[in-house]
């Protein structure tokens, strides 16, 4: 069995066979069509979007169908991505070279793991497809002489294949190997992996032989007598500022509570000089079209005003390893441990009211540490088109990777859990 590629702006592949169910809300057709429909991709977004179509060729049959789509920007900056390479364009720029246009495949403007491919029914991930599909990443970085292909927040399956011997050994060559003193396994790699950290909370009492929580009072249960101490002092201020929380899913969200959500999301990017990358009638058209993935937290104070709001989006119900995953957040104002009430402990509850295994509240911040949320690897992939900096940007890329894993550790030894309930350390 063989494996072809085209590429395509258009979106008349997603009537040609059938699909699964992405792992993830963000990876789903409503989801690109909102983006799409309200050009926070493609128009004068910077994000132009392309489509490579992976198709399996039965020879004996003198047929092809079609297996899987990658997704695919030709970028001119770096905006909404949140893996940074400034300091690699930084060296091009110091060498006379351009480093834009690159190509990146990612979720845009959304820094969550997961698939990078929409996958027929019945098909597997595997080598042989992600390497026809990069075959077409080559493609367009030769058309649009592009410096490099950047795959963010990629599944850890997907970063298991890319770096796996047969795909090192099959993937079509791009790079030169140069005269160094650098190792040459690096200079040979022809995809490099850099990792990274995000916290994520789990949904699993290792008190309790690893079952769901049945309350936040049983999650509490688990940490130290200090960190609950904190906890339950920071929602107590919320009180007393006569503050009340309340959640919306789906159909339960108005087109007031779309409003009002909007006013606070852009003061989040008002307050440090910035315009914010998506529009009104995108989160709009999401509570049209993926009402069953949203949920809407709001903070109203003592005479009924919303002054916040925290949407998120969770995976369907009963689904392997089912998420919750905090995005939009904003506040009319200053308001003491908000923040912490309606972006973490409320997503919390709503996790385990709804008995979710995960509860994954966004990218960065220590802050999310010590209120439970465990350090977990993050991968993004990397394939360089100019063999010059391949030697320095490897050597980069195997240091980067032992750093995030010593920090990853550090902040592990940090968790707030009790000896009983501590989490394995997974690297």
């Amino acid at each position: 069995m063989t494996y072809s590629y085209a590429l395509t702006q258009d979106t008349d592949w997603q009537s040609q066979t059938a699909w699964q169910v992405p792992d993830t809300p963000f990876m789903s057709f409503a989801f690109w069509q909102a983006l799409s429909d309200t050009e926070a991709i493609g128009g004068d977004s910077g994000w132009l979007p392309i489509f490579i179509t992976v198709y399996q060729n039965n020879s004996s049959a003198d047929e092809t169908r079609l297996v899987a789509v990658m997704p695919l920007f030709v970028k001119g900056h770096h905006r909404g991505e949140f893996v940074f390479d400034h300091a690699w364009a930084e060296a091009f720029a110091r060498y006379g070279v351009d480093y834009y246009p690159r190509l990146v495949t990612s979720i845009p403007y959304t820094p969550i793991t997961g698939q990078r491919l929409w996958l027929a029914e019945g098909i597997e991930l595997s080598a042989d497809i992600l390497i026809a599909a990069l075959a077409g990443v080559d493609d367009i970085a030769a058309q649009v002489k592009a410096s490099s292909w950047h795959g963010l927040f990629v599944s850890e399956e997907l970063a298991e294949i890319a770096t796996s011997p047969a795909m090192m050994r099959d993937i079509e060559p791009v790079l030169l190997a140069a005269a160094t003193d650098m190792n040459e396994s690096i200079i040979e790699q022809q995809l490099f992996e850099r990792q990274g950290c995000q916290f994520l909370w789990q949904n699993q009492n290792l008190m309790n032989e690893g079952k769901p929580f049945a309350s936040f009072d049983e999650f509490l249960q688990t940490l130290t007598a200090k960190k609950r101490r904190t906890i339950r002092s920071e929602r107590k201020k919320v009180a007393k500022q006569e503050l009340e929380c309340r959640l919306k899913t789906g159909d339960e969200i108005t087109e007031a509570d779309w409003a009002a959500f909007y006013h606070c999301y852009v003061m989040t990017y008002a307050v440090r000089g910035q315009h914010p990358y998506l529009t009104a009638d995108f989160f709009t058209q999401l509570g049209a079209t993926l009402p069953e993935h949203l949920m809407l937290a709001q903070a109203l104070d003592s005479r009924g005003e919303i002054i916040a709001s925290s949407l998120f989006l969770y995976d369907t119900l009963g689904s392997e390893n089912s998420t919750l995953y905090g995005r939009y957040w904003g506040a009319l104002g200053e308001y003491d441990s908000l923040h912490f009430e309606l972006c973490y402990y409320q997503g919390i509850e709503f996790a385990i009211a709804q008995g979710l295994d995960y509860f994954d509240p966004g990218t960065q911040g220590e802050h999310k540490l010590i209120r439970g949320f465990v350090p977990t690897a993050t991968h993004s992939l990397h394939r360089i088109y100019d063999a010059r900096f391949v030697p320095a940007i490897g050597h980069f890329c195997e240091q980067d990777r032992e750093h995030m894993r010593q920090y990853r550790e550090q902040a592990h030894a940090a968790l707030p859990f009790n000896e009983d309930n501590m989490p394995a350390f997974k690297g």
